[in-house]
């Protein structure tokens, strides 16, 4: 029997090294193609070319249950972001369950231009490198979503996030992330302080290289079996 698991691990080693590579492939796949998307889809069948974004605009992703559920809170967020868009352009891919939150509360009169001045646009959701195109080339993001959270860590975005806690603690301690809660004076203070240009400075998180599977296979190939 012990010959057998023996002959199991190391099966078992090889898979994972063998999984390694195609994880690196991968994720230089993903870098590459994100680089090369030179436009992206804001709306169903149009699309904006990503030089014409210079870098002035602010990508909203979200929103939780807790920010959307509670129609006096959606509407409070929504206005602030209204107000925020008469500064630069607010894209917001939409998730179906917010819009169908925002089309039965007060705060669907904040989206798409309706109050005067205002940039604050509601679009489709987006397919995954348009997303992630998207974003990074905002000005800052402001969102309530766990990824978005690493993903604007790694990319050198400012992100904004409107809850009260996180999970992703790394992204404030070290990265680009800011935590300001529903609390819209904070969210309009922290937008002002970035487009003035006196934004956070965050860094990757040490270990994030892109590397992780080949570290967990050499772990894993030098346990006393």
């Amino acid at each position: 029997m012990q010959s057998v698991e023996s002959v199991e691990s190391v099966q078992s080693v090889q898979s994972v090294q063998s999984v390694q590579s195609v994880v690196s492939v991968q994720s230089v796949q993903s870098v590459v193609s994100v680089q090369s998307v030179q436009s992206v889809v804001l709306d169903m069948g149009q699309r904006i070319r990503i030089d014409d974004l210079a870098r002035r605009l602010i990508r909203l992703r979200g929103l939780r249950p807790s920010n959307v559920d509670e129609p006096e809170t959606l509407t409070k967020i929504m206005s602030t972001l209204a107000d925020i868009s008469r500064d630069l352009p607010v894209i917001f891919p939409g998730h179906p369950r917010t819009r169908q939150r925002l089309a039965v509360s007060h705060a669907v009169s904040a989206v798409d231009g309706e109050a005067e001045g205002t940039q604050l646009r509601l679009i489709e959701p987006l397919g995954y490198l348009d997303f992630l195109a998207l974003q990074r080339h905002a000005t800052l993001v402001i969102t309530d979503s766990g990824g978005i959270q690493e993903e604007t860590t790694y990319l050198g975005v400012l992100c904004l996030i409107v809850r009260e806690n996180t999970e992703r603690p790394v992204t404030v301690t070290l990265g680009t992330n800011i935590l300001v809660g529903q609390d819209m004076g904070r969210l309009r203070t922290e937008v002002g302080r970035i487009l003035a240009g006196d934004g956070k400075r965050g860094q990757v998180p040490p270990l994030w290289d892109g590397h992780a599977a080949e570290r967990i296979a050499d772990v894993i190939e030098n346990l006393p079996f």
